[in-house]
């Protein structure tokens, strides 16, 4: 969205000229630019306009017979500005929660999370959750590595909601 609102009003570019490739490790992002009207919240076409895996993207780079690593050094593009490392946990299963976790953690706290520690859910193979302090509030999340694994834990949420209990996540 950033890139057809914020990036092309910057360079005074308009966004239908802009043809957004998103380059990501995880399959499921294909199907996710694409899942509704949601993902046009620039106000006109999809926010992304394809979506790509990182092995496909090595697969060009080599078929193109590009030498990444005799490749010569430069700085790296910097369009939108500063940025933080955060972002690299994003290519990791569950990378997107933790940021979210991470960054609420210290608008509600106001100082920085450490470490989150996350455990095998048991009985649920491919799930990790994790319980942290909130300022006094215990927060539970959970993460599903492969779209496979997501039945367990939703079957979890149904069945404390159908005995009319909390769920077991807040986050997931």
């Amino acid at each position: 969205t950033m890139i057809k609102t914020y990036w092309a009003e910057q360079v005074k570019v308009d966004p239908k000229t802009i043809f957004s490739v998103s380059v990501m490790p995880c399959t499921a992002k294909k199907w996710e630019t694409r899942r509704n009207d949601d993902m046009k919240s620039a106000g006109h076409a999809y926010d992304v306009d394809i979506s790509i895996t990182t092995r496909e993207l090595a697969r060009m780079i080599k078929q193109a017979g590009i030498d990444i690593l005799n490749l010569p050094d430069e700085e790296a593009d910097n369009p939108m500005g500063p940025y933080t490392g955060a972002g690299t946990i994003f290519g990791a299963t569950g990378g997107v929660m933790e940021a979210a976790v991470r960054t609420a953690y210290f608008l509600v706290t106001g100082k920085e999370m450490g470490d989150v520690n996350f455990i095998p859910a048991r009985g649920l193979e491919g799930v990790k959750e994790a319980e942290l302090d909130l300022n006094g509030k215990k927060i539970r999340i959970a993460v599903a590595h492969q779209m496979g694994n997501i039945a367990a834990v939703l079957d979890r949420i149904r069945e404390a909601r159908d005995a009319g209990k909390e769920t077991p996540y807040h986050f997931v």
